[in-house]
């Protein structure tokens, strides 16, 4: 197999260039043993191709496998032509792509689109990094305002600002002379003091400068952080003291949200969360290295449709 892969550079390429099965079968292949295949089971080295079926058969433990094996695509009817084209439209649509507009360009269900973009969010999720410089912290509440629910569902909700929505916590290591400033981002049962404080304290570190805004669940983190307020009532920056950069952040999500989707059930929030995360830390990156990097996160990912749906979760009771 040829260890060399030559990526595409654009949308229309890639379409090309995956229309041949064979083609995306060894470039898969070729990304996910770059130092030869190895059996899925055993690790051995030694396995043969049985080209009629596209599947290696290892030679010591007589193990089966396929290239979407252990990978989101696993279980999947779909060939390689549909899903690499749709990971890369994901991963670099600035809005992300909706699942009725997935399932006409590539000709499948939208159910079956819808299914298959929460797959490649999950090899989207961003690993939690450690933060050590300046960096910032703050909340959003992911939802739709109250006034466009139906009433019947309107009815059941407490009023306020935050009604029916979901909390997201976030996190920015600022940018500096090295690296452009990322993001990790989740979804939290509530912004009481011990829970962004947690937050903070998992992934920051101890003596960084911080800053936030006036929000009263961050007070006391002086003992252990250079924290610096910014009330937003009277300025949103002063010097150095500002959160605009999650602001940004929050803004590019919630347009992919509002623009793009419509409206999200709250258990995929995080989801969601996760697909612009991967867009903003990677967003000096190019169309194929993006694509690359979701390609990464394929590998030991599975998500069933009836964990997707919750069908094996407890109903709520209230």
């Amino acid at each position: 197999m040829n260890k060399s892969v030559a990526l595409p550079t654009s949308l229309a390429e890639a379409i090309r260039y995956f229309a041949n099965r064979d083609v995306a079968h060894t470039f898969l292949a070729s990304l996910r043993w770059p130092d030869g295949v190895t059996c899925v089971a055993c690790q051995s080295k030694d396995v043969g191709f049985l080209k009629t079926r596209r599947i290696w058969k290892c030679r010591e433990c007589h193990r089966q496998f396929s290239v979407k094996l252990g990978t989101i695509f696993e279980d999947s009817a779909l060939g390689l032509d549909k899903w690499l084209p749709a990971l890369w439209m994901l991963a670099n649509c600035k809005n992300g792509i909706s699942s009725y507009e997935l399932a006409r360009a590539l000709h499948v269900t939208q159910k079956s689109a819808w299914f298959m973009l929460h797959r490649i969010r999950l090899a989207m999720q961003t690993k939690t990094f450690r933060i050590e410089g300046p960096s910032e912290a703050d909340e959003a509440f992911i939802g739709g305002k109250a006034q466009f629910m139906h009433a019947n569902k309107r009815k059941h909700i407490k009023w306020g600002g935050t009604a029916g929505k979901v909390a997201v916590m976030g996190l920015l290591e600022r940018s500096n002379g090295a690296k452009h400033s990322r993001v990790m981002a989740q979804v939290v049962s509530k912004v009481r003091k011990n829970v962004l404080q947690a937050e903070i304290a998992k992934h920051v570190e101890p003596g960084s400068p911080l800053y936030t805004d006036a929000l009263k669940s961050y007070n006391g983190l002086a003992a252990e952080y250079r924290h610096e307020v910014i009330d937003h009532a009277i300025a949103y920056v002063r010097g150095k003291v500002h959160t605009n950069g999650l602001e940004n952040f929050w803004s590019l999500l919630k347009r992919t949200i509002k623009g793009t989707y419509i409206s999200i059930d709250p258990f995929h929030v995080q989801a969601y969360v996760d697909e612009q995360v991967h867009r903003f830390n990677n967003r000096k990156c190019k169309d194929a290295g993006r694509f690359v990097s979701v390609v990464a996160g394929i590998i030991g990912k599975r998500l069933t449709y009836r964990d997707l749906t919750g069908a094996d979760l407890s109903p709520a009771t209230t």
